[in-house]
């Protein structure tokens, strides 16, 4: 054990075990974790060679043959809960792997809009790897926009068949994992067509490929769209269909239906549809605290290892996080972590509660969560995406080697930003529901949730002249008191985005038109109101904390988070008369207490995220701190260094040196 790291963890204020099954949710979770990496880590089938030395072709082949052993071993061991395949298939796949959209999507899908017949049908099929799936809704020309999605399925009532068809280049469906070379199903959103009318998307089971000899179907291209910025272990693909028939039993039919006569039934709430995007944007909440943490992993462990510089001349060089800049920059991300890991714990159990309600018919939360999802998606993965980039320079020149583990958890990570909805489209998505709730508002109707603040509005509208009476109550060392800050700069923001809405409708602009000229004002208003969650949730968390060591340094994490998210946005505040002048520089001057408070207890903060060594796949994050002597050794393992002269000498290079 490096002494620096042994020093580290013996200062700490608290038990990081303890905080270890808060995060997990309980000590048997934590229990039940641990036990499925070790059953991982002890089994051959799932050792390999550094991926980081592999062409993509083969890391293809070691995430195929993985992810094989993977479902082979989960049915050996009964696993079956939802979280521990989770744990399960991140501890075997540090990055992505053809199968994620088959576990992640094509699974929660057919539970979720299949009817008992279909799930009878496809799911066990699918389950037992029988039936390969993934979800085909992005096309070559389409993204986000759902609604010009333009691959067709149309019904024909005499065979009782759909027939789906890609009837343009940009209707090739394309970006899907698992789609290449993996998959032999496909969930295909398409244009549904019956009686001569278009219904909008609807959800299709698709063979693509044949069982037994895995070669595609007639009227069916597929294939691979070759190399990306990262993600080389999974066969992203393309989907041509050409007049592709399946049965009329093969239209997901749990919301709508298609009768075998072509009546279209309607489902209750269109929204239901797109009930696997909003279980798959709740996912990326908690992907996005698991990718924080790994980064702020590293990066702190490592800059309590490495030495440089001086403080004070003539003494020893100091650890490079007795820095104040370095704590800056890595401590306000360690708290952002914390932050996310308890609003993505709150997503997963909004969605599920949510979800219960919708089966039993209760739809009224079904708008916000909705909305909910798309904000905190975006938040949550443009933050994740920024920091995760502040860890590796954090790191100096070793952050840019492969060995730091950060290049990786980088390009693993950043496809979150524009997958599954890109994220302005998504923040916009929010505004629009909370234009809706503003309206509501405005009309003498109270709104309930997360935007209950709006509520409060008529009696929030702070003229100048009335300044004096609201900064004083601001109490920058309360969480409490904070969050008050950030919802009234929610509430006021949310104002701004409707009126200057409003304003462009009354030039006799288009809804349309004043919504575009108006979206940067509406991005704004939303970004305030995630992050008003956001600090909610996490201020919300403390009460819950029985470990009273455990509370004060959550409770310093907050404080940090709240602070720091201030001093980030400070016209915001200082704009709409929420703080003062002084009470910014406050603000400033308590972040830099924060920052000597926080450092005793910063790497027992990322031990408590207990990821193993093999995980988290860094020699700089190593738990030992061992860093130097492995690094040299990981160097030396390069294939480059397996011959001490390179071939590329013999055939170059020598011949130009015998002609000098």
């Amino acid at each position: 054990m490096n002494p620096d790291l042994r020093r580290e963890r013996a200062a700490a204020s608290f038990n990081p075990e303890l905080l270890t099954y808060i995060l997990d949710g309980s000590p048997e979770n934590t229990r039940r974790r641990r036990e499925i990496e070790n059953l991982i880590l002890n089994d051959p089938d799932f050792q390999h060679e550094d991926l980081n030395f592999l062409a993509r072709s083969q890391r293809f082949d070691v995430a195929v043959r993985k992810s094989a052993a993977l479902v082979k071993k989960i049915r050996e061991f009964g696993i079956s809960e939802p979280d521990e395949i989770i744990w399960f298939k991140n501890f075997v796949h540090r990055g992505p792997s053809p199968l994620d959209l088959h576990l992640g999507m094509f699974l929660p899908t057919l539970l979720h809009q299949a009817t008992a017949e279909q799930q009878e049908r496809f799911f066990i099929p699918a389950w037992n790897l029988e039936v390969i799936g993934t979800y085909a809704q992005t096309e070559m020309g389409h993204g986000t926009h759902l609604r010009g999605l333009e691959t067709t399925a149309t019904y024909d009532p005499e065979t009782q068949e759909f027939i789906l068809n890609s009837p343009t280049v940009t209707s090739i469906k394309w970006w899907p994992g698992g789609l290449g070379k993996t998959s032999n199903h496909a969930i295909v959103l398409a244009q549904l067509y019956t009686k001569g009318k278009c219904y909008g998307l609807h959800a299709f089971i698709v063979p693509i490929r044949e069982i037994g000899t895995h070669k595609p179907l007639p009227g069916i291209t597929v294939g691979d769209i070759g190399p990306k910025f990262g993600y080389d272990e999974m066969d992203n693909g393309y989907l041509k269909m050409d007049n592709h028939r399946i049965p009329r039993e093969n239209m997901l039919m749990k919301h709508a239906q298609v009768k075998p006569d072509g009546t279209y039934v309607k489902p209750m709430s269109n929204k239901l549809t797109y009930g696997t995007m909003v279980f798959v944007r709740s996912f990326l909440v908690r992907e996005s605290a698991r990718s924080l943490a790994k980064a702020c992993t590293i990066a702190i462990r490592y800059s309590a290892v490495r030495h440089q510089s001086e403080i004070k001349p003539s003494e020893p060089e100091p650890q490079i996080l007795d820095f104040q800049t370095q704590q800056y920059k890595l401590f306000p991300l360690l708290a952002t972590t914390y932050a996310f890991h308890f609003v993505g714990a709150y997503m997963k159990e909004t969605y599920h509660r949510i979800n219960e309600d919708i089966d039993h018919g209760d739809l009224s939360e079904l708008p916000e969560l909705h909305a909910l999802t798309a904000g905190l998606k975006a938040f949550t993965t443009w933050t994740t995406n920024t920091a995760i980039e502040a860890c590796r320079m954090a790191c100096g020149g070793h952050g840019y080697s492969h060995c730091s583990g950060l290049p990786s958890i980088y390009f693993t990570f950043t496809p979150s930003c524009t997958f599954e909805g890109e994220n302005t489209v998504m923040m916009l998505q929010t505004a629009r529901f909370l234009m809706k709730s503003y309206e509501q508002v405005q009309s003498g109707k109270l709104v309930c949730g997360m935007v209950s603040y709006l509520n409060d509005l008529p009696s929030q509208r702070i003229q100048p002249q009335q300044v004096a009476v609201w900064p004083t109550s601001v109490d920058i060392c309360s969480p409490d008191s904070l969050t008050e800050a950030y919802r009234l700069r929610a509430a006021r923001l949310v104002e701004i985005a409707a009126k200057n809405l409003q304003t462009e409708v009354s030039h006799r602009q288009s809804t349309e038109v004043a919504w575009n000229l108006t979206s940067i004002d509406l991005v704004r208003a939303s970004e305030a109101h995630c992050h008003y969650v956001v600090v909610k949730l996490f201020t919300e968390q403390l009460l819950k904390i029985q470990d009273q060591s455990i509370q004060t340094v959550l409770r310093n994490l907050c404080l940090l988070y709240s602070l720091y998210g201030i001093s980030q946005k400070a016209g915001d505040f200082l704009q709409e008369s929420i703080l003062t002048d002084s009470q910014i520089t406050q603000v400033h001057q308590r972040i830099k207490e924060l920052l000597t408070v926080v450092r005793p207890d910063a790497v027992a903060l990322v031990d408590a995220f207990d990821f193993q060594d093999v995980s988290l796949g860094s020699v700089l994050g190593r738990y030992d701190g061992n860093v130097y002597e492995n690094l040299f050794e990981w160097a030396k393992s390069s294939p480059l260094n397996k011959t001490e002269v390179h071939e590329s000498f013999y055939k170059y290079l020598k011949p130009l040196q015998s002609k000098l």
